[in-house]
């Protein structure tokens, strides 16, 4: 009876222990903990990936850091990049797949001075404008490219002035313009002092030039294996459920995001504020990548003239295989 009772004890442990396992994963995040990465964080704090059987690690990132390349390393199993990044990475041999796009919308826009007496994009031609660099610069070249104004400084052309991921070339009048994400530079130009009525800006959907932002990518490779597409299936829609969560509670998911920010550099004030920013990009995504929208980027792209981003069109760049299990 003893042997018996240890036996069904034994064997109810090895069930509850195949109940408990989990999957791991790790994501490799674009940049710093904040608002524009909410959703993720709110997955994890609310238990929704725990909920699909996964254990998930957030790699915050960094100026130092580029998602292709740790990704590449085998560092992450998903990252979050811009889709120009990482079609230029794709075609410079990091096989990256996009397998979710979250980010309906451009958040991306120049940020000018009106004083500088800038009204149009035409009136860029020789003036100085900020632009970050490591991967972020291709949507602007492209745009440059376009609008037939070169990027050398040459006469009709501008002056780029590699801008670090700050304001403070437009606060100290280095450049006539910056680059500024509407949920997080232009509202640190504005709490610097510099009221919007004295501001102009140029967003990127606006002009026509919008490209895709962050989505989630994979290695090629990852995708053969059935239980990783599983695995990304399950990752994905509880992000997306994280995201649609931060969109009825923006003020909670920003305090979420403040409580992982080891840096403690996050205010809420900003946080909440980007949160609802990141919210009309996300704008009720459920994660499907718009091919058109994906069409677009990728003609932006090739429309670089002598230096485009990509050279040309590019193949197995995106796949509907994962959100097609959720």
């Amino acid at each position: 009876m003893l042997k018996a009772g240890l036996a069904a004890a034994f064997a109810l442990n090895i069930f509850s222990g195949a109940a408990l396992a989990v999957d791991e994963l790790t994501l490799q995040l674009k940049w710093v903990t904040q608002g524009q990465f909410a959703g993720y964080y709110v997955a994890a704090d609310k238990g929704f990936y725990e909920e699909e059987g996964l254990d998930v690690t957030i790699k915050p990132g960094g100026p130092d850091i580029a998602p292709p390349q740790v990704i590449a390393g085998g560092g992450a199993d998903v990252i979050i990049d811009w889709m120009p990044s990482a079609l230029a990475s794709r075609e410079k041999g990091v096989p990256l797949v996009n397998i979710a796009q979250p980010f309906q919308k451009s958040g991306m826009m120049l940020t000018c001075r009106k004083e500088t007496g800038i009204t149009s994009p035409e009136d860029f031609k020789g003036k100085t404008l900020g632009v970050w660099f490591f991967g972020n610069e291709y949507p602007f070249l492209s745009w440059m490219s376009q609008l037939g104004i070169p990027t050398d400084g040459s006469d009709g052309g501008v002056t780029v002035l590699k801008q670090g991921f700050n304001v403070d070339p437009l606060l100290q009048k280095q450049a006539d313009c910056i680059s500024t994400m509407t949920y997080n530079e232009y509202w640190q130009v504005i709490d610097a002092g510099i009221p919007a009525e004295e501001l102009i800006v140029f967003k990127y959907e606006d002009q026509g030039v919008a490209t895709l932002e962050d989505g989630l990518y994979v290695l090629e490779s990852s995708l053969e294996d059935p239980a990783m597409v599983d695995k990304f299936a399950r990752f994905v829609r509880a992000s997306m459920k994280g995201w649609a969560y931060a969109a009825e509670n923006p003020e909670e998911a920003a305090d979420i995001v403040l409580e992982n920010d080891a840096t403690g550099a996050q205010t809420e004030k900003h946080q909440v504020r980007m949160v609802g920013e990141i919210n009309k990009l996300v704008d009720g995504s459920s994660g499907v990548l718009d091919m058109d929208a994906y069409q677009r980027t990728v003609d932006t792209l090739l429309a670089g003239g002598s230096d485009p981003v990509i050279t040309k069109a590019p193949e197995g760049a995106t796949t509907t295989v994962v959100t097609d299990k959720m």
